[in-house]
């Protein structure tokens, strides 16, 4: 079972959210929060292993709480999970926060049921959640406000071919299995490509990889 962690301060969110991932049979609620702070403990509390983060909360807002179990996580202070940030089309000024904070991902709150359990296994899978439906309109309002990552254009020369198509498809939104059949290649070599990506461009995860694949125009809203 993946256990999973539902923070928002809205009771009736939160409890639709808590009947959505409850109604999954590998899926199971092990603890609800309503602040970022009550988060934090939580998971502190109750070990698990994806959260679904709200970004607007009293107390504590969604980004640093998000960045509080991330560096809760990797310093040893809180049990490891994956955070996958859900957030409204009309909040776009806090995605990058939320991503630079350490989320595996962000999803629009009315994201179909199917979409959002799915977002929860393959954070689970350590995969980064980029949801396609999502993709292009939020990265359409967040690119013009990225931080400037003209430097780091350059790097793209150091890429191959392949890396660059693998790219520009992570920037579609397309799963490794889907990558693979669309190049040609099995799931395990484009988790390798991935791989190369992320070392060369030295980012952590495959949202910075789209949000790199749309600050440098490789991949256009």
């Amino acid at each position: 079972m993946i256990r999973v962690l539902v923070a928002d301060d809205q009771d009736l969110v939160r409890a639709g959210a808590v009947a959505v991932v409850d109604a999954a049979p590998d899926l199971e609620v092990v603890a609800e929060a309503a602040d970022g702070a009550a988060a934090v403990e939580a998971q502190r509390r109750h070990r698990a292993d994806v959260v679904l983060m709200d970004v607007r909360m009293p107390v504590l807002d969604g980004i640093e709480a998000t960045r509080r179990l991330v560096a809760g996580a990797a310093d040893g202070s809180l049990p490891p999970c994956r955070v996958v940030v859900l957030t409204t089309f009309d909040l776009d000024e806090y995605v990058y926060g939320a991503l630079r904070a350490g989320a595996s991902g962000f999803l629009l709150k009315d994201v179909p049921t199917p979409d959002l359990l799915a977002a929860v296994r393959t954070a689970h899978r350590g995969d980064a959640v980029v949801a396609p439906s999502a993709t292009r309109r939020l990265l359409a309002h967040v690119v013009p406000r990225l931080p400037d990552l003209a430097a780091r254009d350059a790097v793209a020369a150091a890429l191959s071919e392949r890396e660059l198509a693998v790219v520009r498809l992570l920037a579609e939104g397309l799963s490794n299995a889907e990558i693979g059949a669309r190049i040609f290649v099995s799931e395990a070599t484009v988790k390798t490509y991935v791989g190369r990506v992320l070392a060369k461009l030295g980012l952590r995860d495959r949202v910075q990889v789209v949000v790199w694949a749309y600050r440098t125009g490789l991949a256009e809203a």
